[in-house]
């Protein structure tokens, strides 16, 4: 199946999402789980440790800086479902202003990172990735601030991991999913307006809103 960026839109409104068996397969198919992974905007976790993490400050964080290389970054593994198709669509989508990163550096590298797909106020995370321990924590933490700020309801995950349910991802049933989605389409969030919180700033929003 050959996929174009209007195809990818209308399949995230729709509820579904693509994935290639592996980097090397050039076959693409569409996933529809019947438990779905959902991060609630009002119910991310700051561990004491991560609070800790973030208060270091001794990394930057950037918003679209370098799409291509979070990406990378994320097929960067053994297993990946980003084959060069969706690799392609994705920076389209990111080209068009429908796809966003939000990055992580230390020491002026590259080294964690989020990206995802925002239709409406609604936002799909694809997928994330760590050079860095607790690069991943720190991304999801700035996004979902981002989020928040943005005017968002919805943040997808498509599965859930220890990983994401340690930080409050929750798994839902298809049905509910989609009235989620649907109240998220109808409304707009803004993605690049938000200002980058300092850490501190973020922990105590973090804490209101907790």
């Amino acid at each position: 199946m050959t996929l174009s960026a209007d195809l990818l839109l209308h399949a995230y409104a729709s509820g579904v999402f693509p994935m290639a068996e592996s980097r090397d397969d050039p076959e693409v198919f569409w996933v529809d789980p019947k438990r779905r992974g959902i991060l609630p905007l009002d119910g991310f976790r700051i561990s004491r440790s991560l609070g800790k993490r973030l208060r270091r400050d001794d990394y930057e964080i950037s918003v679209n800086r370098d799409f291509a290389g979070v990406v990378h970054g994320c097929a960067d593994r053994e297993e990946t479902w980003i084959n060069e198709e969706i690799y392609d669509r994705y920076l389209e989508l990111h080209l068009m202003g429908f796809a966003h990163s939000l990055e992580v550096w230390m020491d002026g590298a590259l080294v964690g990172g989020v990206y995802g797909v925002s239709l409406g106020a609604a936002f799909f995370g694809e997928s994330m990735f760590s050079r860095s321990r607790d690069a991943s924590k720190i991304a999801l933490a700035y996004l979902v601030d981002r989020l928040n700020a943005g005017g968002y309801t919805l943040c997808d995950t498509q599965f859930i991991t220890p990983h994401l349910a340690s930080l409050g991802g929750e798994e839902i049933s298809r049905a509910r999913y989609r009235r989620l989605l649907a109240e998220a389409l109808d409304q707009s969030g803004d993605f690049l307006s938000p200002a980058i919180p300092a850490p501190q700033s973020l922990l105590q929003r973090r804490t209101q809103t907790s």
